[in-house]
């Protein structure tokens, strides 16, 4: 494909200039020198590289995390016997926010260059960059031939995990407790017993083992600890109301309730997999969008957020009734059940209060939802003027809501986590690890 350049425009105008400034008819002067010029810029796009004889390869990261920096790779390989210069554009999507997506390179005879760019992506979800366009130069500069190259790629952006050192502090210290340094304080048989060991003046008398006291002829105490290979499923909520923006503390930038909701999936699933539990996946909204299967490999984490990564809040009524019995059919085993979701009073009482006792009669439920941190600063703001204060009578309103919308839910038996952003994630991981050490599974 033949393509103008900057140069061949600047010769007309040039040539222009002094047609009209000799002493010649100027419609004869600009037919002539038009015509030259046409002449000229033909051959010199017929000297022009092909872009057929170039090979461009493109390196992408397979993943990325959002916000995170990475790099974009372009190498040229040039099959012809002289010097090529090369410009380059590729099919990048504004949200990878690259640094550019167009390259120069003089790619020497039979010879290679390279050029890369960084990215920091602004959004989550998969990019497939199909194509690059290449465009060589004759050697006056006049015309250029273009060709599109097809350079199928791919970019998978996934939530960042923001509570990944919170979520490692918490597994140490689960693993403390379960070697015996402290006696978990359970109650009923949720717990496992683990060993034999010499009394310690902060153990308790009923843990005092007497056979074995009888047999050492010194205390000797039992411990315990929690019990492995227990079930958490997480019910991932991706309906309307969880795209609604809510701000990170001290951060300008905005993010989904989506986003917060899918760093606790994160967190809770390298704990529960790191401390021997099973954890799964049920994303929804008005239908089951992605299903992982509960389990402890060392690649769950990786799976779960494989499947969820690309997920986007949809613009409908999130089906409760229909994703818990979807739920219930695929996996019957008692379970902890963690639902990731709103507590929007309208979509709570309609939705979620009716299909609630489906699951809470036979497995153990979690309600979790990010509160919006900026409703509660207006809440507690002194009124300056009519806004104002009608503002804060709305926030003093939906507050209360929440709150009566949570004890609704705890009196049908749901443990309630309600937590500004960045704190849901430790939040929701700390009532786990209670569940566990009562032994309530």
């Amino acid at each position: 494909m033949p393509v103008p350049t900057g140069r061949l425009a600047l010769a007309v105008t040039l040539a222009s200039l002094v047609v009209l400034v000799l002493p010649l008819p100027v419609p004869f002067g600009l037919i002539v020198v038009n015509g030259v010029l046409l002449a000229v810029a033909a051959a010199d796009w017929l000297r022009a590289p092909r872009t057929s004889d170039l090979t461009v390869e493109r390196e992408l990261p397979g993943t990325v995390g959002l916000g995170a920096p990475a790099e974009i790779t372009w190498r040229v390989r040039n099959a012809t016997g002289r010097a090529v210069d090369v410009r380059l554009a590729d099919e990048l999507a504004p949200s990878l926010r690259a640094g550019t997506r167009r390259a120069r390179l003089l790619v020497p005879a039979n010879g290679r260059a390279m050029a890369r760019t960084g990215f920091r992506p602004a959004r989550r979800g998969r990019f497939d960059p199909a194509e690059v366009v290449l465009r060589t130069r004759g050697p006056l500069g006049l015309a250029a031939r273009q060709g599109r190259v097809g350079l199928p790629g791919k970019v998978r952006v996934y939530p960042p995990f923001r509570s990944r050192q919170e979520a490692e502090l918490r597994i140490e210290k689960a693993r403390i407790l379960e070697v015996g340094l402290r006696s978990a304080a359970g109650r009923g048989g949720g717990t496992e017993f683990d060993s034999l060991r010499e009394y310690g003046p902060d153990d308790e008398l009923r843990r005092v083992d007497w056979a074995a006291t009888a047999r050492a002829g010194k205390p000797i105490v039992r411990t315990y600890r929690a019990e492995r290979n227990q079930t958490v499923l997480l019910l991932l909520d991706v309906g309307r109301t969880m795209a609604g923006r809510v701000e990170l503390p001290d951060q300008e930038t905005a993010a989904p309730r989506l986003d917060h909701a899918m760093d606790a999936v994160m967190m809770l699933t390298a704990v529960a997999t790191r401390l021997g539990d099973r954890a799964g996946l049920v994303a929804f909204d008005d239908r089951v969008r992605a299903i992982v299967a509960p389990g402890h490999g060392r690649d769950q984490l990786t799976r779960v957020t494989e499947a969820m990564y690309a997920l986007e809040p949809a613009l409908v009524e999130s089906d409760y009734l229909g994703a818990f019995t979807d739920t219930l059919t695929r996996f019957r085993r008692r379970a902890l059940l963690v639902i990731l979701t709103e507590l929007t009073q309208e979509g709570v009482t309609e939705t979620l209060l009716p299909a609630l006792p489906l699951i809470a009669r036979d497995h153990l439920v979690v309600v979790a939802s990010v509160t919006d941190p900026k409703v509660a600063g207006w809440a507690r703001a002194v009124p300056s003027d009519a806004g104002s204060a009608y503002r804060k009578a709305a926030a003093v309103t939906a507050l209360a809501d929440r709150r009566a919308t949570a004890a609704r839910l705890r009196a049908l038996g749901a443990v309630v986590v309600d937590a500004e952003p960045g704190k849901l994630a430790p939040q929701l991981a700390d009532a786990y690890l209670k569940v566990k050490a009562t032994g309530r599974l």
